[in-house]
């Protein structure tokens, strides 16, 4: 068996990553000079890399280690289910036991009538999915022309060609001949970077608006669905304003169009809820899932799908699926990872101790020089980088030039934490202790500080004209 902590040395794992690792939302070239960090183990909310080093994640991976590094239950229960029935497809008029527990669990969780799972191998591909779902919808109710998808700017709900045209992300869709057609973006409901003068209650019901707008531009009857996260996470956990989601729902109520929530980041505890559905009180017709439903601990993700929504569906051959939808060993170990989501009260743990704890923390960072505004939902927080607090002002150098130099004084602090833009995002496993968060809180500020001594240094704590 492979040694994880007998390895070769780090130089020499890093040429070979150089040499044949194409890394996602990367310039391979670059990282090749700087050499990748290699991690070799992971526990708790601390990952370990080949040098020894032990570092505080403060982003679960990418939003998904909800219940930590290192627990045996999940290899466990994948050894059992491998040497028990490795693989096996649900095509075929054919079913097995991991898939049908799996897909009973979620419709327990799920709130509403959000009872049927239609699953995926992770977030892109369901967010495919939900596309051909909608309208497949339409179509078997008679109005194929309904296939408008309005989604949102600067929205994120994966890479492959649907998916990342389904999100908002300009350099992405720079790429690759994205969005397809008869996808439609409004703007984001992001107060802090948009809302000039006005009050964020009047900002967010202007911008849900928006959606009204192009609903009546491309005709009621071309509109099949709108499509948000919650929170946008990889857009820089931006919150919207309270007023925003009873008006977005209230539109979607009025004009018969199908809401889809991406909850693939808010879903299985993030928020303090089960889903951020309920923190925010909306009402999906059809939910997406992945990340949290494992912990990252296997590939899976999922579209949960409304009764009504369901019942057209089932009604024709809906030609559509993945080799790996419901993989048997990725469905064990997502049922095992709700177990101990739900009998270890973890989604307590982070609603009434971690949660508001860690908002009192990262809310006084606050008064360091260089954040303009703190956000936070559950645990999934952000902070604004501005050369001046008090005009919500932006930098005059290139976006994101602020947010890169505090993410490598905070990745040489053993911190991981993000950046978007000049904004800096965590997101830790929901396992987090309040002794662990008083030390992401001292890496940040340490990270921060350093950002605010190279930003000067350089003359870059200037404000865009």
């Amino acid at each position: 068996m492979t040694q994880i902590t007998n390895h070769m040395p780090t130089a020499e794992l890093q040429a070979l990553d150089a040499a044949h690792h194409m890394h996602p939302f990367t310039a391979n070239a670059d990282l090749a000079k700087k050499g990748a960090r290699v991690i070799t183990r992971a526990k708790g909310v601390f990952l370990t890399d080949s040098e020894g080093e032990e570092i505080l994640d403060g982003m679960a991976g990418l939003w998904c280690v909800n219940i930590g590094y290192g627990r045996e239950e999940l290899a466990d229960v994948a050894a059992r289910q491998m040497r028990e029935l490795p693989y096996y497809n649900t095509f075929f008029q054919t079913t097995h036991i991991p898939a049908i527990a799996l897909a009973n669990k979620i419709a327990e969780l799920a709130p509403g009538d959000l009872n049927h799972v239609f699953f995926a191998a992770g977030g892109s591909e369901a967010n495919d999915t939900n596309i051909r779902l909608v309208r497949t919808y339409w179509a078997e109710k008679g109005k194929p022309e309904k296939t408008v998808i309005i989604s949102r700017k600067n929205a994120y709900h994966g890479s492959s060609v649907g998916s990342g045209s389904l999100g908002g992300m300009v350099g992405m869709h720079a790429q690759g001949g994205m969005p397809i057609p008869d996808i439609h973006h409004i703007e984001q409901p992001y107060w802090w970077g948009e809302g000039g003068e006005t009050s964020p209650e009047e900002f967010g019901i202007a911008r849900a608006r928006l959606l009204e707008e192009a609903i009546l531009e491309h005709g009621e009857d071309r509109v099949a669905a709108f499509i948000a996260e919650p929170v946008q996470g990889a857009g820089g956990v931006i919150v919207a304003p309270e007023t925003y989601w009873a008006e977005i729902q209230r539109i979607c109520d009025k004009y018969e169009i199908l809401l889809i929530v991406d909850e693939v980041i808010t879903g299985f505890g993030r928020t303090g809820n089960w889903f951020g559905s309920q923190t925010l009180n909306i009402r999906p017709d059809i939910m997406t899932i992945a990340k949290g439903l494992s912990s990252g601990y296997a590939p899976i993700g999922g579209s949960i799908v409304s009764d009504e929504v369901a019942n057209v569906i089932d009604g024709t051959e809906f030609a559509h699926g993945y080799t790996y939808s419901g993989h048997p060993v990725a469905a064990a170990v997502a049922l095992e990872n709700l177990r101990i989501l739900e009998e270890e009260g973890i989604v307590d743990h982070v609603r009434d101790v971690a949660a508001p704890y860690l908002a009192e923390k990262w809310h006084g960072l606050a008064d360091h020089p260089l954040v303009g505004e703190t956000s936070i939902v559950g645990l999934m927080a952000s902070l604004a980088l501005t050369p001046d607090k008090n005009a919500r002002a932006k930098f005059a150098a290139e976006p994101g030039t602020a947010g890169l130099i505090c993410r490598e004084h905070s990745f040489a602090n053993n911190l991981v934490m993000r950046h978007v833009g000049d904004r800096m995002v965590i997101a830790p496993p929901l396992v987090i202790t309040e002794g662990e968060i008083d030390l992401l809180i001292e890496r940040a500020r340490k990270a921060l500080d350093g950002a605010l001594a190279e930003l000067t240094d350089k003359g870059l704590m200037q404000a865009a004209a």
